[in-house]
């Protein structure tokens, strides 16, 4: 089936992640500049997290686990427009602008991060079961150190890297530990990603915005 043939605009399977988990934290950076592009990506009209039910439901129970032990979920990103991830694809290929490299990709040059599985042409985020997240200590306020910030495209965001403390591949563990329990599946080069592992749309990507109008 062609890619353009699974593309719908049909938001009716998806909620917004805060209704369905109070109290969560959300810092959509692909709404914000502070990204690996430098600029706010195609599709994200609001600053929030939309999911399909299933994974929001999921995510709900990895929530209260890790309350209960004094911390907080933490987005970064959820729902991904398939037209977001053309405007990730196009600049890995037509545009020149490296502003952003020192941050995001300082060892890489931008072809490589295709290669090597950072970028990909079809996101398993366009599906609406797949979330970017870390933890929050609740009692600091700050997030809890995993060794290596989000959107680092490196050897060392990998989940495995023992190029990071002791304690810092402990945090990745636990809550890569409270994610598959619940339902999700990690990924081998970003710590952040997980994916729900019976997702209910696995042969459809989506392209409505992401906003509070779903």
């Amino acid at each position: 089936m062609d890619y353009r043939e699974k593309v719908t605009m049909d938001s009716s399977g998806f909620v917004l992640l805060s209704d369905f988990v109070p109290g969560i934290v959300q810092e959509i950076r692909y709404y914000s500049t502070y990204n690996f592009v430098g600029e706010r990506i195609d599709g994200y009209e609001e600053p929030v997290a939309l999911l399909t039910k299933q994974a929001a439901r999921a995510l709900k129970a990895v929530a209260n686990e890790v309350n209960v032990q004094g911390y907080r979920l933490k987005i970064f990103d959820a729902y991904r427009p398939a037209n977001a991830v053309r405007h990730f694809v196009l600049w890995g290929i037509e545009d020149l602008d490296l502003r952003m490299k020192p941050y995001f990709y300082p060892d890489l040059e931008k072809q490589e991060l295709f290669k090597q599985g950072y970028i990909a042409s079809q996101s398993s985020h366009s599906r609406g079961s797949a979330v970017d997240l870390t933890l929050l200590d609740m009692r600091t306020g700050k997030e809890v150190d995993m060794g290596s910030p989000f959107d680092l495209f490196s050897e060392v965001s990998h989940p495995d890297s023992r190029a990071v403390t002791d304690e810092q591949y402990e945090n990745r563990m636990f809550l890569q530990s409270a994610m598959t329990r619940n339902g999700f599946q990690p990924i081998d080069c970003e710590w952040w990603h997980f994916s729900l592992k019976d997702e209910p749309y696995p042969n459809i990507y989506f392209e409505f915005p992401v906003s509070t109008r779903i």
